[in-house]
C-alpha cells in the first residue's frame, strides 16, 4: 500500500500505525517565486514501513525535481532491503538501500546530458529523514539536515557548517565535495512495539517547531506544539488536514485598521518550505 496524504498500515501481529503528510511553501520561497522544494511518501507491505521527508537544495534552480523522485527511491530502496531480508541496524543494508536509490537517478542524470556536475547540482541535491519499521525492530535515519520527534525527543539534525548540509546525490559525482559520497545515519533504533508516534519534518519544520506559541496570523489562536500533529484524530481522518494546518500558519493576512487609517499586515511563520509525516499506533482491531 502506498499513498502520499494520509493511510493506515497494517503490519501484522496487531501491529497498526496510522500515517499523514503535509508541505507548505515557505515565505522566502513565496516571495522569490520558487517553487516547494520538498516532498515525502511513505509505504507499507508485509510488515515493512517506510516513511521519508525530503528537501531539495535551496541554491538548485530544480532540486524539486530530485526531492520528489528521492522521496519515491529512497521509500522504494529502503522498503525493498528490508523485505529481502535487510538487518534494519546493518550498515550493509543501508549501503543496499543507497545504492539502489542512486542507481537511477545516476541513469536519468546520464541522460540529461552536459555536465554531470551541473545537472547534479541543479536538480539532484536534496536532503532524507525517515523513519523504517521492519518487524520487530523501528529506527529513524537521514542524510543531511531536517527534525525527527520520536515521543517527546527532538533531534534536530544540523545545522551543518556554511549551510552545507550532505545530500544523497553526491553520490552520482565522481569527486564529491568532502571527498566521500555521504552515507545513511541511522540515529535510534528501537523496539517497535516501543513506537508510539514519530514526526518527520524537514529542516522547515525548525521553524515550526520554534513558532509554538505565536499567534496565528490573523488571530483564531496559537500555532501551538508540535504533539497536536499526533494526538489530534483529524489529522488522520482528513487526507488534507496537515496541509491545510501547515497553510493556515503560513498565511499572509492584510486587515484595515480603521482608527489609524491604514493597512495592517502579517506574514507567514514559515520561512523555509516546511514538510511533514506524522505517525501514530492505531488502536487494535476488536473483534
Amino acid at each position: 500500500m502506498t499513498c502520499e496524504a494520509a493511510f493506515l498500515a497494517d503490519l501484522g501481529g496487531g501491529s497498526r500505525f496510522e500515517l499523514a503528510g503535509g508541505t507548505a511553501t515557505g515565505t522566502d520561497h513565496l516571495a522569490t517565486g520558487r517553487p516547494n522544494q520538498d516532498a515525502y511518501t511513505f509505504r507499507a507491505e508485509g510488515r515493512c514501513l517506510v516513511a521519508v521527508v525530503c528537501d531539495g537544495c535551496g541554491s538548485g534552480a530544480r532540486s524539486e525535481v530530485g526531492a520528489a523522485l528521492g522521496a519515491r527511491l529512497v521509500t522504494e530502496q529502503v522498503l525493498g532491503a528490508l523485505r529481502r531480508g535487510g538487518d534494519i541496524e546493518s550498515p550493509e543494508t543501508w549501503e543496499e538501500a543507497r545504492r539502489g536509490a542512486l542507481a537511477p537517478l545516476r541513469a536519468v542524470a546520464a541522460g540529461m546530458g552536459g555536465s554531470l556536475a551541473e545537472v547534479v547540482s541543479t536538480y539532484f541535491l536534496f536532503t532524507v529523514v525517515g523513519l523504517a519499521v521492519s518487524g520487530d525492530t523501528a529506527c529513524v535515519f537521514s542524510i543531511g539536515d531536517g527534525l525527527i520527534a520520536l515521543g517527546e525527543e527532538l533531534l534536530r539534525l544540523g545545522p551543518f557548517p556554511r549551510n552545507e548540509p550532505p545530500y544523497l546525490g553526491y553520490g552520482l559525482l565522481d569527486r564529491p565535495p568532502g571527498g566521500e559520497a555521504p552515507r545513511f545515519t541511522v540515529h535510534r533504533a528501537f523496539p517497535s512495539s516501543a513506537l508510539r508516534t514519530a514526526l518527520l519534518g524537514t529542516d522547515g519544520a525548525v521553524d515550526l517547531l520554534e513558532s509554538s506559541s505565536r499567534a496565528l496570523p490573523g488571530g483564531g489562536g496559537e500555532v501551538g506544539p508540535l504533539s497536536r500533529f499526533w494526538e489530534d484524530d483529524r489529522y488522520f481522518r482528513n487526507p488534507d488536514a496537515v496541509r491545510r494546518r501547515l497553510a493556515l500558519i503560513n498565511r499572509a493576512v492584510t486587515r484595515p485598521v480603521w482608527k489609524e487609517e491604514r493597512i495592517a499586515r502579517e506574514g507567514g511563520l514559515l520561512r523555509d518550505d516546511t514538510t511533514l509525516v506524522v505517525v501514530r499506533r492505531a488502536p487494535p482491531v476488536r473483534g
